[in-house]
């Protein structure tokens, strides 16, 4: 049994094919298979029901790929021993990011921290909430930066910050003429929302007391991941929209006038760096939390006389 070998097997589990398993592990596929072949020999068990499509883990497989992880993990946490000894950062390290925190904090974070840290190399995806997690627990990702709290006990959660929701309004808005408002005043026919899969959404649909959307009386719905579209609605159209405190920078400032908050307690979501519970490279994903610590306004690190809304 070589550590190679485990290597392999996880990476079937983790893509469920031979052939994308291949790739992602640099060699061809019939020396992936082998090497596949002999482990399942010298175990005396079949890791792989080879039949299905795509491959899946045989019950006993799926306790051996569980322990693979488990060696893996242990024997890479050597290297990263040594590095923290050094104090050296360096490597690869693979982020998940939400939609609604990404265009908003990483053009502030990204810049400075490649200079600080040349030698680490920062890989940036967009995933929903739910592929993050997934992703973090088959070791995809390194890290994730999304809302939490998540309620996952195999992922571990170091929060960051705490962002304000403000109210945006269109110009014809009942509104508008508020200098705060409170969830009470919110029609909740006259909001636009991110599409279902966003924990966004989720978070301003439990805040405006609304579990489930329930039959829209609306004559046009528009279905978007997008922040920024949520704006050019409210701008374009009427009604209103729930944005993050990070995505007002760019507003003009007519379009700040039209920005209200929130009556106290303010409604906030917790914004953490995610990891897998045992995971690896602490002293690049602490650099990354101190570098953004640094860059994000010192009021949003406390949340003293806030609302946490939960991502779910």
């Amino acid at each position: 049994m070589t550590l190679i070998q485990l290597e392999y097997i996880i990476a079937v589990d983790t893509y469920r094919n031979f052939v994308l398993a291949a790739q992602k592990c640099f060699v061809t596929q019939p020396t992936l298979s082998m090497q596949i072949q002999k482990l399942e020999d010298n175990l005396g068990v079949k890791l792989f029901d080879r039949s299905r499509q795509p491959v899946v883990p045989t019950e006993i497989g799926q306790h051996v790929i569980a322990q693979a992880r488990v060696i893996l993990n242990e024997s890479n946490q050597l290297k990263e021993l040594i590095k923290v000894f050094n104090n050296e950062l360096s490597g690869e390290l693979r982020i998940g990011v939400i939609p609604t925190v990404a265009p908003y904090l990483l053009p502030q974070v990204i810049p400075t921290f490649t200079k600080k840290y040349p030698n680490v190399q920062l890989m940036v995806w967009e995933y929903t909430t739910e592929q993050i997690i997934q992703n973090l627990k088959v070791g995809l990702l390194d890290c994730g930066i999304l809302a939490t709290p998540l309620e996952e006990h195999t992922l571990n959660e170091i929060p960051l910050f705490y962002e304000n929701f403000v109210a945006y309004l269109s110009a014809s808005s009942s509104l508008i003429e508020k200098d705060e408002i409170d969830q009470t005043d919110i029609n909740f026919e006259e909001i636009w929302l991110l599409n279902e899969g966003h924990c966004m959404r989720n978070q301003v649909l439990n805040f405006c007391q609304k579990k489930k959307a329930g039959v829209s009386n609306k004559q046009f719905e528009y279905n978007t991941g997008s922040v920024e579209t949520l704006k050019r609605m409210v701008d374009l159209n009427t009604g209103i929209t729930i944005l993050p405190q990070l995505s007002l920078s760019d507003l003009s400032k007519e379009q700040l006038s039209r920005v209200r908050n929130f009556v106290s307690p303010i409604p906030v979501r917790e914004i953490s760096i995610v990891t897998h519970r045992n995971f690896l490279k602490r002293g690049v994903i602490k650099a990354l939390e101190k570098e953004i610590l640094e860059t994000v306004p010192k009021e949003m690190l406390q949340k003293n006389q806030k609302e946490v809304l939960d991502a779910y």
